[in-house]
């Protein structure tokens, strides 16, 4: 399995929705890390207790990413209000399956609120960032499709996205399921993402759900 896959869908799903991602290169969110915020993502995105006990894990924290930008036609979400004051991401892989996480704290409640509502709710939130991940998709990769995905309701902010996408190598066609998963709480986004073999794609929503949920108990900004 390709990790292209999920980095794509991570950045254009993820990332899209994260403060600074989808804003023009003049028109970024404001990064301002204090000691207690960046401590606060740090323990709200997936850790290695989270996946059982089970032998065979590898990764774990990485450089959050905040400079990612994208525009679309007739789409370009201000961000340029918003304070990012908190950022943390892991990265887990096992036998075929890849699990990241990030987390954003932003400065105030509302800065979440408006952030959400111009990415996420937003009428062309959702076409923009298939566009994204239709183009991020390097050779031999083929975006089949990519829809919302029915979630639990588990904060006020909460969405959920799948995507499904063609991998081709040495004449062979593999489908591979790439699922996010948006909250936000207080002053704290978090994303989720699990790639794993479409084969696979029944049994990822309860893990997902489970995952989450921790998540946001260690919630603390």
């Amino acid at each position: 399995m390709q990790r292209a896959v999920l980095a794509a869908v991570f950045a254009a799903v993820a990332l899209g929705a994260s403060s600074g991602a989808m804003a023009s290169a003049s028109d970024k969110a404001r990064v301002s890390f204090t000691a207690a915020d960046l401590a606060a993502a740090r323990a709200a995105v997936l850790h290695r207790a989270d996946l059982g006990t089970a032998g065979g894990w590898t990764g774990g924290a990485k450089k959050p990413d905040l400079s990612t930008t994208m525009n679309c036609p007739g789409y370009s979400p201000k961000q340029s209000d918003l304070v990012v004051t908190g950022a943390a991401e892991t990265v887990y892989h096992h036998a075929g399956l890849e699990l990241q996480s990030a987390a954003e704290v932003m400065k105030t409640r509302a800065m979440v609120a408006r952030d959400w509502q111009r990415t996420v709710t937003a009428p062309k939130a959702f076409s923009c960032v298939r566009t994204m991940l239709a183009k991020s998709l390097p050779a031999g990769q083929r975006l089949v499709s990519f829809r919302k995905q029915p979630f639990a309701r588990l904060t006020r902010y909460t969405a959920a996205y799948r995507a499904l996408v063609d991998v081709s190598a040495a004449s062979q066609h593999v489908l591979v399921v790439a699922d996010i998963v948006l909250v936000g709480q207080s002053r704290t986004e978090l994303s989720l993402s699990v790639e794993a073999p479409a084969t696979a794609r029944s049994s990822l929503p309860a893990a997902e759900l489970r995952l989450a949920k921790a998540l946001l108990g260690r919630v603390r900004a």
